[in-house]
């Protein structure tokens, strides 16, 4: 579990420093536990693995979040490690210019090109200052629209121990999402990741992969079972 210890919530101020916001273990809903668990769990026993041969288990989870937005044309619920300005009130989602609800995908050309464009930016951009954060999971309200504060349904920081939260970390996506309610850590512990498959239709990974697996698994749960239901054994 997170080594955050839960204490009252706070705020936070650009001017000044103030109390840190701890989490109190917030729930994701189950429909979202199902999905970013799917990730999670592959992720965990088949992770993505560097020229080092590190395991890069976060990078896996991004990849296969990123691969089933795509493939619903970036109208997923999940939008997946976006950049935020946080000079701005309240901190806005770096986009695609040319798609809404797409993450620009060149964090740096955006720099180059819009830093300085507002008063808040200051005349020079500094890297690892907090002027820019990216939380690992947006959670939208309507995947038609941006992922604005007003759209946002949650943040989910998905860490794989050791790797823990921040307190940086959370105030700022304590800022991001609008309150600490809607700020939530996920661990494979949460996932359960090594039990037998609950009842109720799971998502078939291994079968269809991961984007068409959460795909088939939400169109099921979402249309109440007017959809095929997703296999549940391999198809040969």
């Amino acid at each position: 579990m997170s080594s955050v210890p839960p204490l009252a919530t706070g705020g936070m101020s650009r001017e000044g420093t103030t109390t840190v916001v701890r989490l109190n273990r917030v729930k994701v809903d189950p429909v979202d536990k199902k999905v970013l668990c799917a990730a999670m769990c592959q992720c965990d026993k088949t992770p993505n693995i560097g020229k080092d041969g590190k395991e890069l288990k976060q990078v896996c989870v991004a990849e296969n979040l990123k691969s089933f937005d795509k493939l619903l044309g970036h109208k997923s619920f999940y939008k997946e490690e976006l950049n935020f300005d946080m000079t701005q009130t309240p901190p806005s989602p770096i986009m695609d210019s040319g798609i809404i609800t797409k993450g620009h995908e060149y964090l740096k050309g955006w720099i180059n090109k819009y830093w300085g464009t507002k008063p808040e930016h200051g005349p020079t951009f500094v890297p690892r200052s907090g002027l820019i954060r990216r939380p690992d999971v947006v959670i939208v309200h309507d995947p038609s629209k941006p992922p604005t504060q007003d759209n946002n349904k949650q943040i989910v920081e998905m860490k794989f121990p050791p790797d823990s939260i921040s307190d940086e970390q959370e105030r700022a996506y304590v800022d991001i999402a609008g309150g600490a309610s809607k700020l939530a850590v996920l661990e494979p512990g949460d996932c359960d990741c090594d039990a037998p498959e609950p009842d109720g239709p799971r998502i078939p990974i291994k079968e269809l992969g991961f984007a068409a697996g959460v795909a088939a698994w939400l169109a099921f749960i979402l249309t109440r079972g007017k959809t095929p239901r997703p296999p549940l054994v391999p198809v040969f």
